[in-house]
């Protein structure tokens, strides 16, 4: 069953263009070892904070891809743009 990584943080508007570039930066490169992240949705929530959910095909491969994380020097670079950076991890249970 498929599993889901959301991240939610704040994100000063005179960084987001460089935020953006970083994260699809950072995308490109877990997927280069890590095929089995499906997409990757970013949501601006009303609040001006952001939602950012990874979909990934199982939780073994979430799990690998955090086990890893260390090696994707984009990550770190990526959410130094970012503020108050909370994550979850959960199984989908429907999906239409």
């Amino acid at each position: 069953m498929s599993v889901v990584r959301t991240h939610s943080y704040s994100v000063a508007e005179s960084d987001l263009e460089e935020f953006l570039a970083r994260r699809g930066s950072l995308i490109a490169t877990v997927r280069e070892g890590h095929p089995g992240l499906t997409h990757a949705v970013l949501i601006r929530l009303d609040d001006g904070t952001y939602t950012d959910t990874w979909h990934w095909e199982s939780a073994k491969e979430l799990g690998a891809a955090l086990a890893a994380i260390a090696t994707f020097h984009e990550a770190p670079l990526t959410m130094a743009l970012t503020k108050d950076a909370t994550a979850q991890s959960g199984e989908v249970v429907d999906e239409r």
